[in-house]
């Protein structure tokens, strides 16, 4: 059997495997695969920042604790949860562009904007000298308001400005925060 969501090379979306990438964390190719079994569960096409997001919450304790917590994480996880089971079906049809990058619409693997992201991750972690975590890649989508991942935040009544301010005020992050936009 075929799978839904055929992989391919992340090369191709200038991202290197995550299985082997040295650039990203333990931990944040724990997520990057989390985000690819959510996509082919999903039967979406490509991996867009939603999904990201969501393995992040799942996954990364440190990403999630940005999010106040109680109702917020909460309203967020349920927003999650209900866009993996149905709302996603009308985001199935386009691809989450960058505007950067040539949009890819017979594979699967990253999204344009999410590929972006990912490469943005690995430069803020290069520069503060080690490799990409899950805040590195939180920073750079909810500073991006044309990811889907922010849509789900405003949805989700989270403001993706006080998250970057958040993440601004976390050790090791605050050098890089004035270069999380796009």
């Amino acid at each position: 059997m075929q799978p839904r969501i055929p992989r391919q090379s992340a090369r191709e979306h200038g991202v290197q495997r995550v299985d082997n990438d040295a650039r990203l964390s333990a931990e944040l190719a724990s997520v990057v695969g989390g985000a690819r079994r959510r996509a082919v569960r999903d039967g979406d096409r490509q991996i867009d920042t939603a999904h990201l997001l969501h393995s992040l919450l799942d996954s990364d304790p440190e990403a999630r604790a940005v999010f106040a917590e109680g109702p917020q994480i909460a309203r967020l996880l349920g927003y999650l949860v209900q866009r993996s089971i149905g709302y996603g079906l009308r985001w199935q049809s386009r691809v989450e562009d960058s505007g950067a990058v040539p949009v890819v619409t017979e594979a699967a693997g990253f999204s344009p904007l999410a590929a972006a992201c990912m490469d943005q991750a690995c430069e803020r972690a290069a520069r503060r000298g080690g490799p990409a975590r899950g805040t590195d890649l939180l920073a750079v989508i909810v500073a991006d308001p044309r990811a889907r991942a922010v849509e789900v935040l405003e949805r989700a009544g989270i403001d993706p400005r006080q998250v970057l301010d958040r993440l601004c005020g976390a050790p090791d992050t605050t050098r890089d925060c004035g270069e999380a936009t796009h």
